[in-house]
C-alpha cells in the first residue's frame, strides 16, 4: 500500500479515535488520549518514509492530534481542562524516558531475543524525548493560550461565543505547529541528519502540520455538535 494512502487512512483514523474516545468516555477519554499519542508519536517518530515527494518523519499526525484534543478541551470545558491534558502530556514524555532507559540497565540472557532491538529503538530516544518534552509543553501551553485570546476576539466581533470557531482551532494549531516544526526538527534530530535533510524534514513536518490542522476543523466541529447535543438530551 502506497506511504500516502497509508497517510491519509492513518490520519483520518486518528482523528476519528479522538472523536470516539471523547463520545464514549468524555473529557477523560480525551485525557486517555494525550497519554496514548504522546508514547507512541515519541516512537514512530524515529521512522523516516518518503511521502508526497517530501522525505519526512512519522509521528506528525499523532502529534496533531494532541492539539485536536487540546481545542476540544478548550472549547467545550474550558482552559482549565486544557492546561490538565497539556501537563498529562509532559508527564507522559518524562516518565517515558525513565522508563525506556531503566530496560537498558539490564543484562539479557542467553536466550533474549528482543534486547538489540530494544536498544537499537530506544538508545536514541532520549534526546527525542526531552526535545518533544519541551517543545511539546512550549508549543502546547502556547496552542491553549492564543486559542483563548482568539475566542476572546472572536466573541468580541461576533457577539457569539460559537461563532468562528475554525478562526480560534486553525488560528491557533497553525501559529503553534510552526514553532513545533521548527523547534523539534533541529531539537530531535541536529546533528543525525544534514541541514538539507533537516531543513527538508521541517518543511514536510510543517506541510503535514497545515494539512492536518485544515483536515481537523471538521473533527472539532463534529465533537462540539456531539457534546451539544448530548447535553441538551440530559438536560
Amino acid at each position: 500500500m502506497p506511504n500516502e494512502l497509508l497517510l491519509i487512512l492513518n490520519l483520518f483514523f486518528t482523528f476519528g479515535s479522538v472523536i470516539l474516545f471523547h463520545r464514549i468516555f468524555g473529557k477523560t477519554g480525551l485525557y486517555a488520549w494525550t497519554i496514548i499519542a504522546t508514547i507512541t508519536a515519541n516512537i514512530e517518530v524515529l521512522i523516516l518514509v518518503d511521502a508526497f515527494g517530501m522525505e519526512m518523519t512519522l509521528g506528525n499526525i499523532l502529534f496533531a492530534s494532541n492539539f485536536l484534543v487540546t481545542d476540544i478541551l478548550s472549547e467545550l470545558y474550558g482552559k482549565k481542562e486544557a492546561d490538565k491534558a497539556v501537563n498529562l502530556g509532559i508527564a507522559t514524555s518524562f516518565f517515558l524516558i525513565l522508563i525506556t532507559q531503566s530496560w537498558l540497565l539490564y543484562t539479557p540472557s542467553p536466550g533474549d531475543w528482543a534486547s538489540e532491538s530494544i536498544h537499537i529503538i530506544f538508545q536514541n530516544t532520549p534526546r527525542l524525548i526531552l526535545a518533544s518534552f519541551l517543545v511539546y509543553a512550549i508549543c502546547q501551553r502556547f496552542d491553549v493560550w492564543l486559542y483563548h485570546k482568539l475566542w476572546e476576539l472572536t466573541t468580541d466581533k461576533a457577539g457569539n461565543s460559537d461563532r468562528f470557531l475554525w478562526i480560534r482551532n486553525n488560528g491557533a494549531t497553525l501559529i503553534s505547529q510552526l514553532f513545533n516544526a521548527v523547534f523539534y526538527t533541529f531539537g530531535a534530530f541536529g546533528g543525525l541528519y544534514n541541514l538539507k535533510t533537516l531543513i527538508h524534514i521541517c518543511i514536510s513536518s510543517y506541510v503535514i502540520f497545515i494539512v492536518t490542522s485544515l483536515a481537523d476543523t471538521p473533527f472539532i466541529y463534529l465533537a462540539r455538535t456531539l457534546y451539544q447535543s448530548r447535553k441538551s438530551r440530559i438536560d
